[in-house]
C-alpha cells in the first residue's frame, strides 16, 4: 500500500480544474526551497488513529491515515482561493480505488487556515484531512 500522500497526489493531478503537476507546482514530503517555485503545493503525511485490529484476517483492515496539505503563495487572497478549491476536491470522497488502495472516505477535518508568511513573504495556507482506506 502507498502513503497517503501518494495516492493524494495522483487524486490531484487528476483534477484538472487544480492545474497541478507533480514536479512542477505540486511535490510530496518536501516544500521546494526555490523561489520560482513560490507558489506551490505540498502535500504531507501526518500522524493518525492505530489501524483498526476487530476484522484483522477477513478482509476489513482499514488503515487510518492523514495528511497536511500546505498551499504556498505570493498573494494571500490566490493561495486560499487554491485551498479551498483542493478542499472541494477532496473533502467527502468516498469508495475510490487509488493504486490499488480502496478509499473508503476522506474528509477535511480542518483549514483552510493561515499557518504563516515564510521568509521570503509568501502565504502558507494549510488544510487537514483524514482518511479510511484499506
Amino acid at each position: 500500500m502507498n502513503s497517503s500522500s501518494e495516492d493524494i497526489k495522483d487524486m490531484l493531478v487528476a483534477d484538472s480544474s487544480l492545474g497541478l503537476v507533480f514536479g512542477t507546482n505540486l511535490f510530496k514530503a518536501r516544500e521546494p526551497k526555490e523561489k520560482e517555485k513560490s507558489n506551490c503545493v505540498t502535500i504531507f503525511d501526518t500522524s493518525t488513529q492505530p489501524p483498526q485490529l476487530t476484522m484483522a484476517g477477513q478482509g476489513e483492515d482499514y488503515d487510518y491515515t492523514s495528511i497536511q496539505i500546505r498551499v504556498r503563495n505570493l498573494k494571500f487572497v490566490t493561495g486560499w482561493d487554491l485551498a479551498e478549491d483542493i478542499k472541494t476536491s477532496l473533502h467527502g470522497r468516498s469508495q475510490e480505488t487509488i493504486n490499488g488502495t480502496l478509499y473508503s472516505v476522506i474528509y477535511c477535518s480542518s483549514g483552510p487556515a493561515l499557518l504563516d508568511w515564510d521568509e521570503n513573504n509568501r502565504a502558507r495556507i494549510i488544510i487537514n484531512f483524514n482518511i479510511q482506506r484499506r
